[in-house]
């Protein structure tokens, strides 16, 4: 008889992929309003998802890239179009 692979599902995964879609949410966000106060959270949101660790590895990669793209871009078009950045 063969079975399956037995997957054991952590609750710690499930928060840190919530944490990861958070966070991009919150870069999002961001990028259009007041990206100083904003992108820094949803980065370190990321950094905790990372460091929980699981099956989500791709998606907090991601995010993470995704929160510092959007934290230049945020401040390089808050600056240019002199929008408030805090």
């Amino acid at each position: 008889m063969s079975t399956g692979p037995i997957s054991e599902d952590r609750p710690a995964d499930a928060i840190a992929g919530f944490l990861a879609a958070l966070s991009v949410l919150g870069s999002a966000i961001g990028l259009t309003y007041r990206p100083a106060r904003l992108i820094p959270f949803a980065i370190l949101l990321a950094v905790i998802a990372a460091a929980m660790g699981g099956r989500h590895s791709r998606l907090v990669a991601s995010a993470v890239v995704i929160g510092g793209v959007c934290f230049v871009v945020g401040m390089a078009v808050a600056v240019i179009t002199n929008h408030p950045v805090f």
